[in-house]
């Protein structure tokens, strides 16, 4: 019986040794399972990975913005010299538009020589608002190395610098009278002497003119102004009807008596007009107002009508825009070319000694104000040949004596704008088809201000430009949006 027990018992306690065993390891695994469960020290470390990638991406982020600004400050001031260049070619060169825009190529190229490599750049220049301004437009894009890889299908492969559509292009802009912070008046005397009538002259002249008043009077007349007057001219000037007793000293109605001369024993008369001729004295070539001894002689012919016409009086200061280019277009064609005349008036309407007449919108502001150009342009077609005697009548005419003030009409002309340039007026002038004539070239050259303010224009597009050059140079560049 111990036999058998002892049997039973060791094969019994057999499995007992063995099942301890297989629990043990289990328990081992748990137990190393519990322990990685409760174990901090690899949370570290995954922490990390995800927030360096999440820091490397913001990295890289700051690094194509930041190359994205440097390009975009680069373009844009690039853009910005190369219009300011642009306009600034556009008043010394004549208006060449092609030019000018060649200026801005080159320099824009030149600018953007250091600027960081970008994917595409299509900015180009071109002109705009009638000629005054120069601007920019197209694209720009660079390249965003770091964007461009870091974000799956929503990764940026580029950012524009400049688009199309944007409002931050450069923009050059020549400004006149209220636009450019400054009063401008401007005295424009055009010649429609008889001479005006070849070919398309006249209409040429129109043109030119109307393209000049479409630049410098703009529409904002508010804390400043741009004012015109239009003075043309031919063998006389023809105020207003209204002035003729106060320049003349004479009466309209009834007009004074008239002139008779005589010649070989034969009479003329000559009878009085509604225009006048030059002034005689002391102040013949000043802008002394016209009170007693400072008159202008009445001008007299032998049918008693004016040799400029009656669509040719003198439009004194103002900046309604239609009303001068009205008064351009309707101008018609009178008779000889007394220069001095024209120019004479060119002055009278912007000196602020004729206040007398010119009120209200037409006054003139003094002279040396702040802020205030003062401009006469003069402009005619050949040589100044009319002049009158000391009654008002034409030398040219029968039994008329020789010129009253004892010099011809370019030499009068040359005196009266000296006068002006000492007075601070910038003095243009604009010869248009002369043929050659030295001396109305001399004139013309010695009247003006200096070399760069004098045109010599040999047909209608050359009289235009002359016109639109003159507008540039009087106009104040400055960058706009």
């Amino acid at each position: 019986m111990s036999i058998n027990l002892s049997k039973r018992t060791t094969s019994a306690s057999a499995p007992r040794r063995e099942g301890p065993s297989g629990l043990s390891a289990v328990r081992t695994c748990l137990n190393r399972l519990s322990n990685f469960a409760e174990d901090t020290a690899g949370d570290v470390a995954m922490l990390f990975g995800l927030m360096a990638m999440v820091m490397f991406m913001f990295i890289g982020a700051a690094v194509d913005m930041g190359r994205w600004l440097n390009a975009r400050d680069q373009t844009m001031n690039a853009i910005d010299s190369a219009v300011l260049a642009a306009g600034r070619a556009l008043q010394t060169n004549g208006g060449n538009e092609t030019a000018a825009l060649a200026v801005a190529q080159k320099y824009y190229d030149e600018a953007i020589k250091n600027r960081l490599k970008v994917a595409s750049d299509s900015i180009r220049f071109e002109i705009a608002d009638s000629g005054t301004s120069i601007k920019s437009k197209g694209n720009a894009y660079i390249k965003t190395p770091f964007l461009g890889v870091c974000c799956g299908p929503s990764a940026v492969k580029s950012l524009p610098i400049l688009k199309e559509s944007g409002v931050e292009f450069g923009k050059a802009t020549l400004a006149v009278g209220g636009n450019a912070e400054q009063n401008i008046e401007i005295s424009m005397m055009l010649d429609v002497s008889g001479s005006m009538g070849e070919g398309s002259k006249l209409a040429d002249m129109k043109d030119a003119a109307t393209d000049l008043v479409d630049i410098v009077v703009w529409q904002d007349q508010g804390t400043y102004t741009s004012k015109v007057a239009v003075v043309p001219f031919s063998g006389d000037v023809r105020p207003p009807e209204a002035w003729i007793t106060a320049v003349t000293g004479t009466l309209l109605t009834p007009p004074p008596a008239n002139i008779v001369k005589y010649k070989f024993g034969n009479t003329y008369t000559y009878k009085p007009t509604k225009c006048v001729a030059e002034r005689t004295g002391s102040n013949k070539h000043t802008d002394v107002f016209t009170l007693a001894g400072n008159f202008v002689m009445r001008a007299f012919t032998s049918n008693g009508n004016c040799s400029t016409p009656a669509s040719a009086e003198v439009m004194p200061l103002t900046n309604n825009k239609a009303n001068l280019i009205s008064k351009i277009n309707g101008l018609t064609l009178g008779g000889g070319t007394a220069g001095h005349i024209g120019t004479a008036w060119a002055y009278y309407m912007i000196s602020p000694k004729w206040s007398s007449l010119l009120t209200g919108l037409s006054l003139p502001v003094a002279y040396n104000t702040p802020k205030t150009q003062k401009i006469a342009i003069l402009m005619t077609d050949g040589e100044y040949n009319y002049t009158y005697d000391n009654s008002g009548v034409p030398t040219t005419a029968n039994g008329a004596n020789g010129s009253a003030n004892g010099n011809s009409s370019a030499a009068q002309a040359l005196a009266t704008c000296n006068q002006m340039k000492q007075d601070g007026i910038d003095v243009y002038t604009v010869g248009f088809d002369l043929g050659g004539n030295q001396t109305a070239e001399n004139t013309l050259k010695n009247c003006a201000s200096d070399n760069s303010k004098y045109y010599n224009a040999e047909d209608a597009e050359a009289l235009k430009r002359s016109f639109r050059d003159i507008a540039l140079k009087i106009s104040q560049l400055y960058l706009s949006k």
